[in-house]
């Protein structure tokens, strides 16, 4: 009766999923490079405003790291127009919020606001495009912001420097090979300069896609777009390179130190294509059946079943131009690192040579739709997906079909995947380890 209760379950939710409404956009691109893309929501008096600038932690520099980042803070200190201090003030004196972010890729600014102060947030952002302020001031106060925030979330935290290993020991040589938080050497030593030069070169209108997203009237917000954003002078043509790592063909391992942690952990990594591949989704699959949740197949065996790790996990990492995938255990007790790397091993030689069930390949699939949807659920979330889709792949209605390649994904390519790329002497592990005192 139980598997019936779930096969209807299953069914009902699947049929959901199939009907759920088309998100409906508009794209075009301003004479200056800029590409705009406008999606109207009425059901709710918000909108959401905001950029994406294709400039991440891997259009750095080494020697140079952290400077994606460090605008991420520093194009809130101020513009011509907007004093310095006044970003955030302006925002929540206007029933706003605002945030952004910064990854290896692209830097996310945005504004919510309530409809009635649409025009206001465009505004900002095409003062921060236009205007922004680049001052010793902002950059010394910046500097000791970012330096507290390392401080915070990653020296002084356990386990904080974890993607740190990671990316230096799977990019020994590409620009995936430091985090976006970069060295606060190479930001101390940066000279003003070297960062209004940065800020010229890639805070342009054709490195840019602006969103606007919500109870909007389309007509009068061209209008405003045109008369914000069609004025910026188009910048330079971005030369970008990038360094391709060489294929992982013997296994290694590598130590790393962390002063605060008392248990160690031990990462098995291997190397996987970008975010824009159809094998980056499958992958997305293997880490979901591998350890998404505590009726995962890794966290039954090693943490329920045999107790030989206290947490255990699979991750899918996937950037735009390459992607990791990653094993991760905390022992339990005396357990050792080749009884984990054992146990590890052989549940990946089971999806390496077994189909998965079909009961198990039914609830992956739920649990990807799940994803996919919570993704999209809000106008904030569908803002950042199609500017996400369109910078990363150049196509927009992504948004509306990548589930469908999803959808595609069957036994046989996730079984297939894991033959590719889940081999010992594909991978590194990482024994992240307490620091002797």
């Amino acid at each position: 009766m139980k598997k019936r209760v779930l096969s209807f379950a299953s069914l009902a939710f699947l049929g959901i999923l199939m009907n759920a409404q088309e998100i409906k956009f508009e794209e075009y691109d301003l004479p200056n490079g800029l590409h705009v893309i406008l999606h109207k929501d009425n059901s709710a008096p918000t909108v959401t405003t905001s950029v994406y600038y294709s400039v991440g932690s891997k259009d750095e520099v080494k020697g140079r790291t952290g400077f994606a980042h460090f605008f991420e803070h520093l194009l809130f200190e101020g513009t011509k127009n907007i004093k310095r201090g006044d970003w955030s003030k302006i925002v929540s004196s206007n029933g706003g919020s605002n945030n952004a972010t910064t990854d290896n890729d692209r830097t996310y600014y945005y504004e919510d606001f309530p409809s009635n102060n649409e025009q206001l947030g465009l505004w900002m952002e095409a003062e921060r495009m236009r205007h922004a302020v680049i001052s010793q001031v902002g950059v010394d106060t910046q500097r000791e912001v970012v330096k507290e925030e390392k401080r915070l979330r990653f020296d002084n935290t356990p386990y904080g420097n974890l993607f740190t290993a990671l990316t230096a020991n799977m990019f020994p040589t590409s620009q995936y090979g430091w985090t976006p938080i970069g060295s606060m050497e190479d930001l101390n030593s940066a000279k003003l300069e070297e960062f209004q030069a940065f800020y010229k070169k890639f805070y342009i209108p054709n490195n840019a896609v602006l969103v606007v997203a919500g109870d909007i009237k389309p007509e009068q917000t061209k209008k405003w777009i045109n008369e914000y954003f069609a004025s910026i002078p188009k910048g330079t043509e971005i030369t970008r390179t990038f360094t391709e790592d060489a294929p992982i063909t013997q296994e290694k391992s590598v130590n790393f130190t962390d002063p605060n942690i008392q248990l160690p952990m031990y990462l098995y990594t291997y190397r996987t294509p970008g975010s824009t591949t159809r094998d980056s989704k499958i992958m997305d699959m293997v880490s979901t059946y591998l350890s998404g949740g505590k009726s995962s197949v890794l966290y039954k065996k090693l943490v329920d079943q045999d107790k030989k790790a206290l947490e255990v996990g699979a991750e899918s990492l996937a950037f735009q131009k390459a992607g990791l995938f990653a094993c991760i255990a905390i022992p339990m007790g005396k357990t050792t690192e080749p009884e984990l790397r054992s146990v590890l091993d052989s549940e990946i030689k089971k999806l390496q040579t077994d189909l998965i069930s079909d009961q198990d390949f039914q609830m992956l699939q739920n649990k990807v739709e799940n994803q996919f949807v919570n993704q999209n659920s809000s106008i904030h979330g569908i803002a950042e997906s199609l500017a996400t889709y369109y910078a990363q792949s150049g196509n927009t209605n992504l948004i509306n079909k990548e589930i469908d390649i999803y959808r595609g994904i069957t036994k046989e390519d996730i079984r297939n995947a894991a033959k590719k790329y889940l081999n010992p002497n594909q991978r590194v592990i990482i024994n992240y380890l307490p620091e002797k005192k």
